[in-house]
């Protein structure tokens, strides 16, 4: 999948906006304010594993996140800058399928969108055309 789609996908969540951290220099996607995703490259000045990688970091359930870091150790890692637990990140030159980059950019949505108050749930709902049946 690539960064266009990954970013075309994450931008079109119910109430998702993207903006740069200048200072970090991340394109961050956000709901109700909150991030859920990020996309970014690692300068060389950082430690391998993370070292001149194209990272997309997402929220994850902790049992999933230690499961797909076994699966892919490759591919998926510790959240970059993140709690390490909640976080991962993903290099997006490495063979991972997009049908899973998906399911991860849904979960990861849907941990944060959860997390809202209701009353900006709602607000958020209201204001989308195709509502929320996708969390």
């Amino acid at each position: 999948m690539k960064t266009e789609e990954i970013d075309a996908y994450l931008r079109a969540k119910p109430g998702a906006e993207k903006d740069f951290k200048a200072e970090w220099e991340w394109w961050r996607y956000l709901v109700g304010g909150k991030m859920f995703a990020a996309e970014f490259t690692v300068g060389p000045e950082h430690k391998e594993p993370y070292r001149g990688r194209h990272l997309l970091t997402l929220k994850c359930d902790p049992a999933w996140a230690e499961a797909l870091r076994l699966d892919l150790p490759h591919a998926v890692y510790p959240g970059f800058y993140m709690d390490k637990r909640n976080w991962i990140s993903i290099d997006l030159d490495a063979d991972v399928a997009g049908s899973l980059l998906v399911e991860l950019c849904d979960h990861s949505y849907g941990l944060v969108f959860s997390k809202l108050t209701k009353k900006l749930q709602r607000e958020i709902a209201s204001t989308s055309d195709e509502g929320l049946s996708a969390i």
